[in-house]
């Protein structure tokens, strides 16, 4: 362990906020345990108070002490995908307080991967409650620059650890109800899940309106300043012409002479999704008035970028 990682885990200890890098993106770290840490932690955000957060812990046995109950499911995917970009919501223990549920029954459990988060975790030895690193709403970070970018001044360290490797948030699936439902797509798809169950997973819809709040759950969210639209492949060509203001196109297809900023995106969904997020932000930094986004394949692999695009942007 570094001078810097024990640091870290000394600051959270004394109810301060460190930034710090996951396989998904950067979260932003405080004691899960401490009301006053986590008010200012939801203050930095600009964070509804209802909303709640992610508990990160550096192991299963560590992450199940936040819950009253564990179901075989839970224990099932744990011993899968975790440490991993995976989290899972259960039914609350009681220390899983207010301020960390958002005032539910339920809380959302992680166990990251990335070796700094790791380092962290169990050089802290507790819950941390670790959004991402960012404001409220806004694109989420995947290097220390861009928490630098949003939060300078408001985080008392940064911890470095390069580019993240998967670049969207976790996979959530809620195992609190008697069936297990995933209620957002991430870097691990829904028939590895099954698998891992040996039991269909159900999606949220209207069937489970019910279902709890969680993070990335609104319907604006990962959103740029700019504002962004999402155009079917065959119309780019035609809003391209359409548009009097100055725009931004991410695009699979090869630059057009008519933009200011293209930006050309793999075709692999995983690639795709690493570079989102930091392409997003050389877009929304680069002056134009408008972003327009190639809306990728609607096929099973690209439902997690899909579902990152469709919050982020309007449809044009």
């Amino acid at each position: 362990m570094n001078a810097e990682v024990r640091r870290a885990a000394e600051i959270l200890k004394r109810g301060g906020l460190v930034a710090f890098p996951t396989e998904t993106v950067y979260g932003l770290g405080a004691d899960a345990s401490d009301a006053a840490a986590m008010a200012r932690l939801y203050a930095v955000k600009r964070r509804p108070a209802d909303h709640p957060v992610i508990v990160h812990c550096a192991d299963a046995q560590t992450a199940f002490e936040w819950a009253r109950e564990v179901p075989e499911a839970a224990r099932k995917l744990a011993a899968k995908f975790w440490p991993g970009p995976l989290t899972l919501i259960l039914k609350r223990s009681p220390r899983a307080a207010d301020f960390v549920t958002g005032g539910q029954d339920t809380v959302g459990l992680r166990v990251p991967r990335h070796p700094v988060a790791q380092a962290l975790l169990k050089a802290f030895g507790g819950g941390v409650a670790a959004p991402s690193a960012n404001r409220f709403g806004r694109i989420s970070p995947t290097t220390a620059e861009h928490v630098r970018a949003d939060l300078d001044g408001d985080v008392d360290l940064v911890l470095e650890g390069g580019a993240s490797e998967i670049g969207i948030e976790s996979t959530i699936v809620d195992l609190s109800g008697t069936r297990a439902v995933l209620l957002r797509p991430g870097a691990i798809g829904r028939a590895a899940l099954e698998a891992a169950l040996g039991a269909r997973i159900l999606e949220k819809g209207a069937a489970f309106a019910a279902s709890p709040r969680h993070s990335g759950g609104l319907e604006r969210h990962y959103a740029p300043r700019t504002p962004a639209r999402l155009v079917a492949p065959h119309a780019l060509d035609q809003e391209i012409g359409l548009s009097g203001a100055r725009v931004a196109v991410l695009a699979f297809s090869r630059p057009d002479a008519r933009v200011a900023i293209w930006r050309r995106m793999p075709r692999d969904p995983r690639a795709y999704a690493r570079k989102l997020y930091a392409t997003l932000r050389v877009l929304d930094d680069s002056g134009c008035e408008a972003i327009l986004v190639e809306r990728p394949p609607q096929t099973p692999e690209w439902i997690a970028v899909n579902d990152r695009l469709r919050r982020a942007c309007e449809a044009a």
